[in-house]
C-alpha cells in the first residue's frame, strides 16, 4: 500500500504561531487516525492532545481556518491592508511582521479567528458533523403567541468551550512570546467570541395553509460569519492603542492616551502602530498597493486617491460576457442571449 507524505511548514509558535496555519493543510488529508495529528503544522502540545482525543473536531477546525482566510480577505478587499498577510509566503514558514507585531491588523485576525472556530464548531453540532454534540438548548422563555420553539439551534455553548480551548492554547503557554502580546491576543480573541454571542438571533420558519404563516417554528441560530466580520471590522477601525504597565500588583493593558479607564471588554486593542501599507516593506509586513484595483468614482477607502496613496493609476479595458435578453417560457425554463460589453477598470501605479 502506497504511503502519502505531506510536507508542511514548520512554524516557530513561540513567536508567531497561529492556528490559521491549518488552512494550508492539504484538502486530501482527512484526519481520521491519531498519527494524522503529527502532520498538522505547528500544534502546541495541548492542541495535539485535543486532536488525538477528538479527531472529527480537527476536520471542523481546519475548515474554520480556511473560512477565516476567505472571510478576512473579502471583508478587507476595499482597503489598503487587504488581509493578504494571512497568507504564509511560499518561500517562508512565517507570517509577515504585521501580524506578529501586535498591530490592529493582528487584533482583527485574532478576533475573527476566535469567532470563526467557535462559529464553525457550533454549526457542525447542528448539522450532525460532530457526534460529541447535538442541537443547542431550547430557550427557557415562552415565545409570543403564534410562535413556538423547535428546529435545531446552533450549539453556541459547545462551540465557545471547544473553540477557546483550542485557539487560546498557544497564548497560555509559559514560553509563548511577550506577556503584553499574550494579553493582547487573549483579549482580542474574547472580543471575537463576544461578537459571536451577539450574533445569536432568533430564526423562524412559517407554517400554515397556503403560506399564511399562522404559526412560526423558531430556534436560536448564528448569523453568517461575514456579518460578524463586518461587526469586527467596525471595531478594528475604532481599535484602542494600549500600553503594558503596572496596575496594582501586576502589569495590565491600559489605553495609551486615556489611561484613566480600563480597557473595555468589547473593544479591540493593539500595541504597535501600523504602516500606511502604501508601499512594499517586508520588514513591516506591507505588500503595498501597486497594481491593486481601485474605484475611480468612489469616495471611500477603495477610491483611487486613497488606494493608490496619491501615486496615480492606470486605466485598462476589459471585455465582459453576460447573459442578457432573457425570456421565460411556459413551462418552465428560461432562455438568454450572450451580450458583450467593454468596461474600464483602474489599477494603482
Amino acid at each position: 500500500q502506497a504511503v502519502v507524505c505531506y510536507v508542511l511548514p514548520v512554524r516557530d509558535f513561540l513567536r508567531d504561531f497561529h492556528w490559521q496555519a491549518l488552512s494550508h493543510t492539504p484538502t486530501s488529508l482527512h484526519i481520521n487516525q491519531t498519527q494524522h495529528c503529527k502532520l498538522l503544522p505547528g500544534l502546541v502540545s495541548s492542541q495535539a492532545q485535543l486532536c488525538r482525543s477528538n479527531l472529527e473536531l480537527m476536520q471542523t477546525i481546519i475548515a474554520a481556518a480556511r473560512e477565516v482566510k476567505k472571510t478576512c480577505q473579502k471583508t478587507f478587499a476595499d482597503m489598503r491592508w487587504n488581509c493578504s498577510s494571512i497568507e504564509i509566503p511560499s518561500d517562508s514558514s512565517r507570517y509577515r511582521p504585521d501580524l506578529d507585531r501586535g498591530t490592529r491588523e493582528s487584533a482583527f485576525v485574532y478576533a475573527l479567528s476566535a469567532a470563526a472556530i467557535s462559529h464553525t464548531i457550533a454549526q457542525a453540532c447542528t448539522s450532525g458533523d460532530l457526534r460529541l454534540c447535538s442541537c443547542g438548548p431550547i430557550p427557557g422563555e415562552i415565545p409570543e403567541p403564534g410562535y413556538r420553539w423547535g428546529g435545531c439551534a446552533d450549539n453556541l455553548h459547545y462551540g465557545l468551550v471547544m473553540g477557546s480551548k483550542f485557539s487560546d492554547a498557544p497564548m497560555k503557554m509559559k514560553k509563548a512570546g511577550s506577556h503584553a502580546n499574550k494579553l493582547m491576543h487573549l483579549h482580542n480573541s474574547e472580543v471575537g467570541r463576544q461578537a459571536l454571542r451577539d450574533a445569536l438571533v432568533m430564526k423562524c420558519k412559517c407554517h400554515g395553509v397556503s403560506g399564511s404563516c399562522s404559526i412560526r417554528t423558531c430556534w436560536r441560530g448564528l448569523q453568517d460569519l461575514k456579518d460578524i466580520a463586518i461587526d469586527l471590522k467596525t471595531k478594528y477601525l475604532s481599535a484602542t492603542k494600549v500600553v503594558h504597565r503596572p496596575m496594582g500588583t501586576r502589569k495590565q493593558l491600559v489605553p495609551k492616551d486615556i489611561d484613566i479607564r480600563p480597557v473595555r471588554e468589547n473593544e479591540l486593542v493593539y500595541l504597535q502602530s501600523s504602516p500606511d501599507f502604501c508601499t512594499k516593506n517586508d520588514k513591516l509586513g506591507s505588500v503595498g498597493t501597486q497594481d491593486r484595483q481601485c474605484n475611480k468614482t468612489s469616495i471611500g477607502s477603495d477610491s483611487c486617491d486613497m488606494m493608490c496613496c496619491g501615486r496615480g493609476y492606470n486605466p485598462y479595458t476589459e471585455k465582459l460576457v453576460e447573459r442578457c435578453h432573457c425570456k421565460y417560457h411556459w413551462c418552465c425554463y428560461v432562455t438568454c442571449k450572450k451580450c458583450e460589453r467593454i468596461v474600464e477598470r483602474y489599477v494603482c501605479k
